[in-house]
């Protein structure tokens, strides 16, 4: 077997996490393809799309832990989004054409109250300018050949809203929402609110899941990593994906057992999901409660040595 060969296999048996800082200009895939090439691992996948315009958290998925993305993705996300008053568009950002102007009668009071309104569970209709499918086709495919594009409205969960900064006609809001929120359509539905219009000229994340822009690597720095092969340094563990749920321990009969399927008894019921750890601290399985037999049913088993 050949360097070459043995560095494949080495790569292919990494199961965990990078936090990506994603910059400004690129695609989520961008980033996706960036990391296949650089770790040569072909399972690769983020967990919840950041548009070109936007940086920030982007949580990549690689090796078998891609099989985490479905809870992964459907985490809560935090963003900084500048927004800007006066004038609406039809993308509900910057790159759209503007639509209508106003003039911006509306005090620091008038839109913190504002705000308001758009904390707690709300329905949400997603930007026309958007990757959403109607009738078998993207939204935005649509809206660019001019087609009328309606869209149905989604239930959301936005827990905070918070004014960082403001100075007219921008201001600054900490957005902390449920997955599947448009940042885009709540800055217009703001300027809906306020009576003068408004639309988002900047996004960052600072949060995905549990993951924050500490966790993340810029990705000029990966890219070094990648060259140097030292990347491995940024691997965060699979188990530490789903920090905030419960985990149990799994013993060596546990673990075989759950390998195989089986279910494990119950000590005590910890939630209706939790991580099953082995001894070594690996992520074996992701179980599931069963209350009638308080047992332990396993729903997503992962590679473990």
């Amino acid at each position: 077997m050949n360097d070459n060969q043995s560095s494949y296999d080495i790569n292919n048996a990494i199961s965990g996490v990078l936090v990506v800082d994603k910059p400004v200009g690129l695609t989520s895939h961008d980033v996706v393809q960036i990391v296949r090439k650089g770790t040569n691992i072909r399972r690769a996948g983020h967990t919840g799309t950041l548009d070109p315009r936007a940086s920030g958290v982007l949580v990549v998925l690689i090796g078998p832990a891609v099989r985490l993305s479905e809870y992964v993705s459907a985490s809560d996300k935090r963003y900084q989004a500048i927004i800007r008053l006066g004038s609406s568009t039809d993308t509900y950002d910057s790159e759209g054409e503007i639509t209508n102007t106003s003039a911006i009668e509306v005090t620091e009071e008038q839109f913190e109250a504002a705000l308001q309104n758009f904390i707690g569970e709300i329905e949400q209709v997603p930007p026309p300018y958007s990757a959403v499918k109607v009738k078998g086709r993207k939204a935005y495919q649509m809206a660019r050949e001019g087609k009328e594009v309606e869209l149905e409205p989604r239930i959301i969960k936005v827990h905070n809203l918070e004014l960082l900064e403001w100075a007219p006609p921008e201001a600054v809001v900490d957005v902390y929402c449920s997955s599947g929120t448009y940042v885009r359509s709540l800055a217009n539905d703001l300027g809906n609110v306020l009576g003068c219009g408004a639309y988002l000229i900047g996004l960052r994340r600072t949060k995905s899941g549990r993951f924050t822009l500490r966790d993340a690597v810029p990705l000029s720095k990966l890219r070094e990593a990648f060259d140097l092969g030292t990347w491995y340094q940024y691997v965060i563990p699979a188990a530490e994906a789903l920090a905030e749920w419960p985990a149990i321990s799994l013993t060596n009969e546990d673990v075989e057992a759950v390998q195989h399927g089986h279910r494990i008894p119950a000590e005590e019921e910890l939630g209706e999901m939790v991580r099953g750890i082995n001894e070594q601290g690996e992520l074996v399985a992701l179980l599931e409660y069963i209350p009638e037999d308080k047992a332990w049913q396993p729903r997503k088993v992962f590679f473990t040595s």
